[in-house]
């Protein structure tokens, strides 16, 4: 009996994406220093950095939307063993200058009986925070669905939700069915599974669509949700793992091998992020230019990518975001 052949692809370098930024009621008018982007009309909340609609900004696929691209290049991107489409994670920067409605998110099993390809796990990186930023991960102790639900309709949910405080270098991991919302204080390296299902139970007198129904059916009084321990190994810091995607805080001694930024779990070569948080840096290769990835700019790593090393060009905090796309 024969068995299929791995799809052959060809090598896809590293390549820039431009940031896309979204109005959001709850946003601020002007980004600056975080990104050079005042508001024209609705005040900015999200900069989505790997949207489906973000541009190839460096390479040979230049101006092409990342959705199209991973459309037409998918093992390339994401390697002969990925067993998912599309792209797979949506990394965003959240700036809050309210709160956000009180929310939950679907899994993939509950996503998928209404029609959506994937729910939402998410987390949440903390790149700044003020004194007294605070987010809101759960339900209190005790809580229930009757009380989650009488709370949505005379106004005091917030009373059962779990406040916790935020400081920079914070590691949130949000499930899915986990009850949440982003206060102001803190600005937010979000990477979550490449969807935007947004369930609005709570969404203080806004005026936008509530979906009491279906977050009622999505939320779990009990989750896994909560910050995250950092776990130092000899070559990373691993922020949090889960079964769509790691986070890592990767060092670079003035310059670093890609041969050194091993995998997960084994060699198989999958798709990874390298964000800037602070400072920037030049990735070089004999294989293609070289490339610069500027402070609180992204880059994405096809799997098929050759060899390269990474540069610091001055006080670079560089950040590893990994797809899992393997069903392990």
């Amino acid at each position: 009996m024969s068995t299929a052949a791995r799809p052959v692809f060809v090598e896809m370098t590293p390549f820039r994406i431009e940031p896309q930024f979204l109005g959001r009621v709850w946003g601020w008018n002007d980004l600056r220093p975080w990104y050079d982007r005042v508001a024209d009309h609705e005040p900015i909340g999200e900069v989505w950095l790997t949207g489906d609609e973000c541009k190839v900004a460096t390479g040979p696929h230049s101006g092409t939307s990342l959705g199209t691209l991973f459309d037409e290049h998918a093992h390339a991107l994401l390697g002969s063993d990925a067993t998912s489409s599309g792209s797979p994670l949506l990394i965003k920067v959240i700036f809050a200058r309210e709160k956000l409605s009180v929310q939950v998110h679907p899994d993939d099993c509950l996503a998928q009986k209404y029609g959506q390809p994937r729910g939402k796990t998410e987390c949440w990186y903390a790149l700044t925070a003020e004194p007294d930023a605070k987010v809101a991960i759960g339900l209190k102790p005790g809580v229930t669905l009757d009380t989650v639900k009488s709370g949505i309709d005379n106004g005091t949910l917030e009373e059962s939700l779990n406040l916790m405080h935020v400081t920079a270098g914070d590691l949130i991991f949000v499930d899915a069915g986990t009850v949440h919302a982003i206060w102001p204080g803190s600005v937010l390296l979000e990477t979550q599974q490449n969807s935007d299902i947004t369930y609005r139970m709570y969404d203080y007198g806004r005026g936008r669509e509530l979906h009491v129904e279906k977050s009622i059916e999505a939320t779990r009084l009990a989750t896994s949700a909560g910050k995250v321990s950092p776990t130092a190994l000899p070559d990373r810091t691993i922020l949090v793992e889960s079964r769509y995607f790691s986070v890592e805080k990767i060092p670079v001694d003035v310059s670093r091998s890609s041969t050194t930024l091993r995998q997960l779990v084994d060699s198989t070569p999958s798709l990874y992020y390298l964000f800037a948080a602070s400072g920037s840096a030049r990735i070089t290769s004999p294989s293609f230019a070289p490339l610069d990835l500027p402070q609180r700019g992204i880059v994405a790593i096809p799997a098929s990518s050759p060899v390269f090393a990474i540069q610091d060009l001055g006080g670079l905090d560089l950040i590893r975001i990994t797809a899992r796309t393997t069903g392990r």
